[in-house]
């Protein structure tokens, strides 16, 4: 596997019609910078709107994957997706004049072809791989799907198929090494459907692109001469088409055995490239779709994120703890005597946060708060609540410290048993709705596992004051 970042060497353009659009659209790709990323930039849309390739961006998967933000949309990006992550590309910027990328002949193979011409630029930043450290998994009973990434010091994929269909019958296939088997073994592996599939997205007015040469059709039932040469009109096919002899629409003839298969798997690594980040691991896939590896997707990203956030603040790793009292230094303004949280021990990006406070009888408040009897007041309790939620919140935005959390609405606040010197304070705040930089959250104290307090915030984000340096 490569060490360093790449690019492009130069600028490289294609042109085509889009699979379901049948609109004429122009890809340019060029260089990126280093941790640029992947982006994909309307260039035919006022101001330019700039669609980073990540998996919050999905904004449809019905039959393909389409990313958008605002009302910019790119349709279909998962076959440009996998050239660019099969050749190990990190950074590019995809100019789009036009809502589709070309079908080309239905692979990625087009793709391939266009960024090789163009050559490859060794960066000097290490590539940020996600190593997968643990084993995660995604399940759909419905659809009978389960992928799965496991630790592996390397790349691989291996998908399973099994459409319970004669022609098409149960496949599976495996990608070990991508330097040596992508470009040949599986970036010219082509789009497949069942007959049934077409008519039905013809009916949707799908497939506007679609022909017999950019895509694999599996006859899965029978239909007169005449009903499809009606169907061939409807999509705008003018070549002739018949049911054929081999299971496949005017006896196409497969690029591989197993080419339906090559393709799920050329999809799947399109759709993990949302990730925002190369992989070590082991994936393994039964019966995966476009749903499916997006969710998976959105769920390996929450820990990319997290790793990032952790590495980020954290500079000394210790056991057990996300963020030490240091680290939340770095994130929160709070100062003594005022910060009330010691330490993260649990992080779950845009779900969750665990934070503790080991409440001493040094605590400055315990003096008046009473005499002889010293309780830590409700408030604060709220207030040590309110600042896990607060790390939470500014340990996920880039420049926390541009940014404040202001709490705007406390509710629900119920306090069940006094907190007194000794105590051990857990506080587990979830999210509940996040809109812009508006936030919902529910938090909950324990002290022993016995809930002593519990309240919903309402919070925003918000740009810290600039310091006024004018002299009176």
């Amino acid at each position: 596997m490569l060490e360093q970042q790449r690019t492009i060497a130069k600028p490289v353009s294609m042109t085509g019609i889009g699979l379901h659009t049948g609109t004429e659209c122009k890809l340019t790709f060029k260089p990126a910078p280093e941790h640029h990323g992947i982006k994909f930039v309307r260039t035919d849309l006022g101001g330019n709107p700039e669609i980073p390739a990540i998996a919050e961006n999905v904004v449809d998967v019905s039959r393909g994957t389409t990313l958008g933000v605002g009302d910019a949309k790119v349709h279909t990006v998962e076959h440009v997706l996998a050239a660019i992550m099969g050749l190990q590309i990190d950074n590019i910027i995809i100019e789009v004049e036009g809502i589709e990328p070309p079908v080309g002949d239905g692979s990625s193979l087009p793709y391939v072809e266009v960024l090789q011409s163009a050559g490859f630029e060794q960066q000097e930043a290490p590539k940020d791989y996600l190593v997968i450290d643990q084993t995660i998994m995604h399940h759909e009973d419905d659809r009978q799907v389960d992928i799965v990434a496991l630790p592996l010091d390397d790349y691989r994929v291996t998908v399973m198929i099994d459409f319970q269909n004669p022609a098409l019958g149960s496949q599976h296939t495996g990608l070990f090494d991508f330097e040596k088997e992508f470009a040949t073994e599986f970036a010219p592996a082509r789009t497949f459907c069942f007959l049934s599939e077409v008519e039905a997205l013809a009916d949707q007015g799908l497939i506007k692109g679609g022909d017999v040469d950019n895509a694999v059709v599996i006859v899965d039932h029978k239909l007169e001469n005449k009903e499809l040469q009606e169907l061939a009109n409807k999509i705008g096919v003018k070549e002739k088409i018949n049911l054929g002899t081999n299971g496949i629409l005017n006896n196409k003839e497969l690029r591989f055995k197993n080419e339906p298969v090559r393709h799920k798997l050329l999809d799947l690594i399109g759709d993990l490239a949302l990730i925002g980040a190369p992989l070590k691991a082991q994936i393994l896939a039964a019966r995966p779709g476009h749903k499916a590896n997006v969710e998976f997707a959105k769920q390996v990203r929450k820990l990319y994120q997290q790793k990032k956030l952790v590495k980020k603040f954290q500079l000394i790793k210790k056991e057990g703890v996300v963020f030490d009292a240091n680290a939340i230094e770095r994130i929160l303004p709070h100062r003594y005597p005022f910060l009330l949280v010691d330490k993260i021990i649990d992080l779950e990006v845009d779900k969750k946060v665990i934070g503790v406070k080991s409440v001493t009888a040094n605590e400055p408040f315990f003096p008046g708060h009473f005499p002889g009897n010293p309780i830590m007041p409700g408030v604060l309790i709220i207030e040590a609540m309110a600042q896990t939620g607060g790390v939470f919140l500014l340990g996920s935005i880039p420049d926390p410290e541009n940014h404040l959390v202001y709490f705007m609405q406390i509710n629900n606040a119920k306090f069940r048993k006094p907190v007194v010197p000794g105590d051990q304070l857990f506080m587990e705040v979830e999210l509940v709705q996040k809109k812009s930089k508006i936030i919902l959250m529910k938090g909950k104290a324990f002290v022993n596992e016995v809930l002593v307090a519990e309240a919903d915030f309402m919070a925003g984000i918000v740009d810290k004051p600039k310091p006024n340096n004018s002299s009176k």
